[in-house]
C-alpha cells in the first residue's frame, strides 16, 4: 500500500480489525519511511450497481456520493465515521439484494430515509429535504407532523 504523506510503497499493518457487520476490514498502517500511520478499508465488490436516474440516464453507483449526502444530513449529530460506514454498508446490502444490478435513485433515496428515520430524526428532515425538494415550510411541517403522528 502506497504511502499517501511520502509516496513510499514501504509500508506495514499495524492493527486490524473487522467491522461489526464484518462486510468491511479496518487496517491501520504505518509507513517504514516516514513513520506517518494512516487507515485503509477492504470490502468486498460485488457486481457494479447501475443507478437509473428521474430523466432516465443511467450512471455507476459511487458509494462516495451517497456518503457525502448522509454525512451532510448527519452533520453535527455526533455519529462516528463507523456509524455512517455501517449504514452504507446496510443500505448497499438492501440495495444488492434485489435480482436486478439497476436501481432508480428514487428507491435509494426512500431506502436512505427509512434508514435515517430510524437513526435520527433530524438527519432525516435534513436528507428528506433536499431528497424531496421542499420549496417552502409545509413540506417541513408535513414531514414533522408524520413524525409525531409515528
Amino acid at each position: 500500500m502506497k504511502c499517501p504523506y511520502c509516496g513510499s510503497k514501504e509500508t506495514k499493518v499495524t492493527d486490524k480489525r473487522e467491522t461489526d457487520d464484518y462486510l468491511t476490514t479496518r487496517r491501520r498502517r504505518e509507513c517504514e519511511k516516514c513513520k506517518h500511520r494512516f487507515t485503509t478499508y477492504e470490502r468486498i465488490e460485488l457486481s457494479n450497481l447501475i443507478i437509473v436516474k428521474k430523466n432516465g440516464r443511467k450512471e455507476q453507483y459511487q458509494r462516495e456520493k451517497l456518503k457525502k449526502g448522509i454525512l451532510r444530513a448527519l452533520e453535527k449529530r455526533g455519529f462516528k465515521d463507523e456509524d455512517v460506514d455501517s449504514l452504507l454498508n446496510e443500505i448497499e446490502g438492501n440495495l444488492r439484494s434485489n435480482d436486478t444490478n439497476e436501481v432508480s435513485s428514487r428507491v435509494i433515496g426512500e431506502v436512505v430515509m427509512e434508514k435515517l428515520k430510524a437513526l435520527d430524526h433530524v438527519a432525516y428532515i435534513r436528507f428528506a429535504s433536499v431528497y424531496r425538494s421542499f420549496t417552502d415550510i409545509s413540506g417541513f411541517e408535513q414531514m414533522l407532523k408524520s413524525l409525531k403522528e409515528k
